[in-house]
C-alpha cells in the first residue's frame, strides 16, 4: 500500500492546505501517518476556519476533519518517524510553519530523505516552502539550489503583515518565504497570473497556497503512480 507522512505545524497550519491533501490521499487509499514537532496535536490557524475568510462550507469541513480525524488527534513526534519508510512526505503550509516546521532539523531531514529516495516524493505547500531556505545537502549546498519552485509570494505577504512584519495576531513574522527560497538558489515563480500554481521538479512538488491544495494533491498522486 502506498504511504504518506504528513508533517504538520503545532503553531498554526492552514486548514485547506492540510485537509484537502489528507482527504484526497485517503480517498485514493494512501495510508497516512501524521507527525508534529513534539507529538502534540497540530493546531489549525483560526483564520483558516473563519467562515468570513474561507467560506462557511470549507470552514465546517476543515473543523470536522481537524476535530475527528484520529491521525490528526494522535500524531507521532517527528523525531520518532523515518521518512524513508514512506512513499511521500507532505508539508502542509500555514504561517505557523515559519516558527516550527521550517526550523526543525528532523523535518528538514525528512524532506532530504524524501527527495533523495529512489521513488519517494515530497509535497511542500505555501509557507512550508520556506523550509527550502534552510535545508542543506550533506555537502552544505541548499537542496533547492537550481530547482524550480512555487510558494507563498511576497506580494501576498505584504497584504497580511504590517510595516513591522507583525501578523494580525501580533506575532512577528521572522522571514518571508519567497526571500529565503530565492536566497538559497531556488528558481522562483509563484505564477501570480494563474488561479493555481503547482510546480514539479523531479521528486519535489511545491504549491503556492490554499487554492492550489487540491491540484497539489492530484499532482502528488500522479507522480506516485508514475514512480
Amino acid at each position: 500500500m502506498t504511504s504518506a507522512l504528513f508533517i504538520v505545524s503545532e503553531d498554526g497550519y492552514w486548514g485547506e492546505e492540510c485537509i484537502e491533501p489528507l482527504t484526497t490521499l485517503t480517498d485514493a487509499e494512501v495510508d497516512v501517518t501524521v507527525a508534529t514537532p513534539t507529538g502534540a496535536p497540530p493546531v489549525v490557524d483560526e483564520r483558516s476556519i473563519d467562515p468570513e475568510e474561507v467560506g462557511e462550507e470549507l470552514a465546517e469541513r476543515v473543523v470536522e476533519v481537524h476535530e475527528n480525524d484520529e491521525r490528526l488527534q494522535n500524531p507521532e513526534p517527528i523525531a520518532q518517524v523515518d521518512a524513508r519508510e514512506y512513499d511521500a512526505v507532505v508539508f502542509p503550509g500555514g504561517h505557523g510553519t515559519a516558527w516550527d516546521i521550517n526550523q526543525d532539523r528532523h523535518a528538514r531531514q525528512a524532506l532530504l530523505q524524501a527527495v533523495a529516495g529512489d521513488d519517494s516524493k515530497a509535497l511542500v505547500v505555501c509557507h512550508a516552502v520556506g523550509i527550502l531556505g534552510f535545508t542543506r545537502e550533506a555537502d552544505g549546498s541548499f537542496l533547492v539550489e537550481g530547482r524550480e519552485v512555487t510558494g507563498f509570494p511576497n506580494e501576498w505577504e505584504d497584504g497580511i503583515v504590517d510595516e513591522n512584519d507583525l501578523m494580525p495576531d501580533g506575532r512577528k513574522l521572522p522571514y518571508w518565504v519567497e526571500d529565503e527560497v530565492k536566497a538559497a538558489g531556488g528558481v522562483w515563480d509563484a505564477e501570480l497570473d494563474s488561479d493555481t500554481s503547482v510546480t514539479v521538479d523531479g521528486d519535489l512538488i511545491t504549491a503556492r497556497g490554499p487554492g492550489s491544495s487540491s491540484a497539489a494533491a492530484r499532482a502528488l498522486l500522479d507522480e506516485l503512480d508514475a514512480a
